[in-house]
C-alpha cells in the first residue's frame, strides 16, 4: 500500500543521546527517496515546535551539513520534556491538517512513544490519514518489544571507560575508595555495563549495584570493607536509582529530574561516599559524570552509530508501506557473530512501560553481573581496551 500524498514531520522527546542525529540523518535520507513525501519539516524543541509551527525545512538542508549533523552529538533539531494535555493533541491535528502532513516520526522514550500514540489515534478518530512511526531512543535501554535502544551502546561505552580509568588512577595510587554514580533512574542496563571495563581478575569496578535490587546500608560496607581489606582500595559503581532496603535514597536530597514530577536522588554518590568514610573510615569520594556520559561524541559506538541511522530509514519506509502506531524496534539476529535487523511494535505495548534489567543477569552477591549480560551488552558497546601495565 502506498502512502498518502503529502509532507513529513519529525521530532525529538526527552534526553538526547550521542546518536540521536544519526536517526535524524536517517530520516531525512530515506525521504528524499519518496516522491509522495512533499516536504520534510524538523519540530524544533519536540512537541512544542509542532504546537507552536516552529519548523526548520530538513529538505533544504546541504546534504555535507547532514552527514556532519548525523557524526554529532545531542539533538540539533532540539528536544523537550513536557507534560501534553489533551486540548494539546487536538492543536496538533490541526496543525497537521493546515499543512497536509501526513508523516509524523517521533524518536525518544517510553514517554514519547505514549505521545506519539495519542497523536495517532487522535488523528485516526477524527478520520485523518497520519502515519505515525515511533523511532526508539533511549541511554537507560528500558524500551520494551526492542533488544536494545540507539543511545544505550555509546553512553555505556562511556561509563565503562570511565570507570576502567577511575579504577587505574585508585590502583596506582591505592588506599583510597571511590563511588561511581551512573545514569539509569529506575534501570540497571548501564551501571551493568561497567562490568565491560574489566581485564585482569581484580579490575574495577569491583561493586556493581543495580536499581532492580534493594541495597541495605550494613551490605555495602560489608562488601566494601571485604574488597578494601583484599585490594587495599575499592571501586564502586551504582545506579542513580538505587534505592535502599527501605525504599529511599540512603536520606539523599531529591528532585524531579525530568518534569514529570518522578522524583531521583541528586547527590547520592555523595551521600553513599560518606556512608562508607563514617562507617569504615576510609578516604572516600564520589563521582558523578551525570550528563557527560550521554552527551560526549569521543565515545560513540560504531555499532550504535549505524542501527540509530537505520532506524530513522525504517521508520519511513514502514510509513510510507502503509504502517502506523507502530515503533521500530532492534532485532538480534541468531547465531555466534552480531548481526541485527529492524521490526515494528505496537506503539500501546512500548508507552509508558519500563523494561527493567533481568534478574536472572543479576549475580546471586547482589554487587555483580553474570556474563550472560556481558555477551549481550559488548557488540553494543564495542571493546574496551585495557590499560597497559607494566610486567612483574
Amino acid at each position: 500500500m502506498k502512502g498518502p500524498r503529502g509532507a513529513a514531520v519529525v521530532a525529538h522527546g526527552g534526553g538526547p543521546t550521542i546518536v540521536m542525529n544519526a536517526s535524524l540523518a536517517g530520516v531525512v535520507e530515506e525521504c528524499r527517496c519518496h516522491s509522495q513525501i512533499t516536504a520534510l519539516y524538523g519540530a524544533r524543541h519536540g512537541i512544542e515546535g509542532v504546537l507552536n509551527e516552529d519548523f526548520v525545512d530538513l529538505y533544504k538542508q546541504d546534504r555535507a551539513l547532514m552527514e556532519a549533523i548525523a557524526e554529532s552529538p545531542g539533538s540539533a533539531l532540539g528536544s523537550c520534556r513536557r507534560e501534553v494535555r489533551d486540548e494539546d493533541y487536538e492543536r496538533a491535528l490541526a496543525v497537521f491538517r493546515a499543512r497536509n502532513i501526513r508523516y509524523f516520526f517521533y524518536n525518544g522514550g517510553n514517554g514519547s512513544m505514549y505521545l506519539a500514540m495519542r497523536i495517532a489515534r487522535t488523528a485516526r478518530e477524527a478520520g485523518y490519514d497520519l502515519r505515525v512511526i515511533g523511532i526508539p531512543k533511549t541511554i537507560d535501554n528500558d524500551l520494551a518489544e526492542t533488544d536494545h535502544t540507539p543511545g544505550y551502546g555509546s553512553t555505556a561505552r562511556f561509563f565503562a571507560s570511565a570507570l576502567r580509568d577511575i579504577g587505574s588512577d585508585l590502583r596506582q595510587l591505592p588506599r583510597r575508595v571511590s563511588v561511581v554514580e551512573v545514569m539509569g533512574r529506575n534501570a540497571g542496563w548501564l551501571v551493568a555495563a561497567t562490568a565491560l571495563a574489566r581485564y585482569y581478575p581484580d579490575d574495577p569496578p569491583h561493586l556493581i549495584y543495580l536499581p532492580e535490587r534493594p541495597l541495605a546500608p550494613d551490605k555495602l560496607l560489608a562488601d566494601v570493607d571485604r574488597v578494601y581489606s583484599r585490594l587495599g582500595y575499592a571501586v564502586v559503581a551504582v545506579c542513580e536509582g538505587q534505592k535502599d532496603d527501605k525504599g529511599g535514597f540512603f536520606g539523599a536530597d531529591q528532585f524531579a529530574a525530568d518534569g514529570f514530577q518522578r522524583r531521583l536522588s541528586a547527590n547520592l554518590a555523595h551521600v553513599l561516599a560518606q556512608l562508607i568514610a563514617g562507617g569504615l573510615g576510609l578516604r572516600t569520594r564520589s563521582e558523578k559524570p551525570g550528563v557527560l556520559g550521554r552527551s560526549s561524541a569521543a565515545f560513540a559506538s560504531r555499532v550504535d552509530r549505524e542501527e540509530a541511522r537505520l532506524c530513522g530509514r525504517a521508520a519511513v519506509r514502514a510509513a510510507v508501506s502503509g504502517e502506523t502506531e507502530k515503533m521500530v524496534t532492534l532485532v538480534r539476529e541468531p547465531g555466534p557473530k552480531y548481526r541485527s535487523t529492524t521490526g515494528l511494535a505496537d506503539l500501546e505495548k512500548v508507552a509508558y512501560t519500563e523494561r527493567l534489567f533481568p534478574s536472572e543477569w543479576i549475580h546471586p552477591s547482589g554487587s555483580d553481573v553474570v556474563p550472560e549480560f556481558l555477551e549481550y551488552a559488548a557488540p553494543l558497546v564495542g571493546e574496551i581496551e585495557p590499560q597497559p601495565r607494566l610486567k612483574a
